[in-house]
């Protein structure tokens, strides 16, 4: 395997990772976690319980019939008791009281009517997201898998870049989306739903997470998709050099090497004035021809 294509192989981790965390968060129901500050029920046997209000009849027993005088011990905070909950993008659970498990209902029963269609857009947008990531290491498992070129490699890196910035933008409007409706919900939800206390449970980490990687590996095919263009460039170039070669014309310096190599200013105006005829005195086109030559040499 060359070095491009293991470094293609390496980046499917993440991309496989990205759609692994987008699944686990849209199939759990840990996006949001807190407790709910409930009234404890009355104590209906004569079991010692904790989580139910112990009252006694005037003749000091337990539970004597209805038309006795109940007594009830607890005040203040030990009327109510806390139980956990969690809830995510399908249903919303909460501890039982008698511990046997958990009460799930659909998270779509407390939303108000006019908010519901948030959560659709949010569950539509997280459905797309996973199949932007599956689409994404789809084309690049198999350009990794088939014996690819050059141009297919580059338009390979494009396409991941493009589908897994998209994901991570759709993934991001629709956590947004969520925890707009989810604080909806606390303001304006049932009186029997509403927590007192909420944060962020581990499937919410998990998409944004997912959201993370996503944008990691567009960035990464992005500068890997920029560098092979500019080789393929560059190689294109170097070829259409090779064929065309330039012509070669003389450098600057050329001149003052062939004057460097001609003869010399005293063999010329010897040679110069055994070539003219003797005259008693020079004319003037000697005297030009010798201020000629002077200003050659110089």
């Amino acid at each position: 395997m060359d070095r491009a294509r293991r470094r293609r192989a390496l980046t499917l981790a993440p991309i496989c990772l990205a759609l692994a965390f987008s699944l686990a968060a849209l199939g759990s129901s840990h996006w949001c976690e807190g407790t709910r500050r409930i009234t404890k029920p009355l104590c209906q046997d004569l079991l010692v319980r904790l989580n139910c209000i112990h009252f006694r009849g005037a003749g000091g027993s337990l539970g004597d019939g209805s038309q006795a005088v109940r007594y009830i011990w607890e005040t203040g905070d030990d009327k109510f008791i806390q139980r956990r909950f969690h809830a995510g993008l399908w249903q919303t659970c909460e501890e039982s009281l008698d511990d046997t498990g958990e009460q799930c209902r659909s998270f779509q029963s407390i939303i108000p009517a006019g908010e519901q269609g948030v959560l659709w857009l949010s569950i539509g947008a997280e459905v797309l997201d996973i199949f932007l990531i599956l689409a994404s290491a789809v084309l690049l498992g198999s350009s990794v898998s088939c014996q690819s070129s050059g141009l297919s490699w580059l338009k390979a890196d494009a396409s991941v870049a493009i589908l897994m910035v998209l994901a991570g933008l759709l993934g991001m409007v629709a956590h947004m989306m969520y925890t707009t409706i989810f604080q909806i919900a606390v303001n304006l939800g049932p009186e029997d739903w509403r927590p007192q206390t909420w944060d962020y449970g581990w499937s919410y980490c998990l998409a944004w997470g997912s959201f993370a990687l996503c944008m990691t590996v567009s960035v990464m095919a992005m500068s890997r998709y920029a560098a092979a263009r500019r080789e393929c460039q560059e190689e294109q170039r170097g070829q259409k050099g090779s064929r065309h070669p330039r012509p070669n014309f003389p450098g600057p310096e050329a001149p003052q090497r062939v004057l460097a190599s001609g003869p010399r200013l005293p063999d010329l105006q010897v040679q110069i004035s055994q070539a003219l005829p003797e005259t008693d005195s020079a004319g003037p086109e000697s005297i030009y021809g010798f201020v000629d030559l002077m200003s050659l040499s110089a």
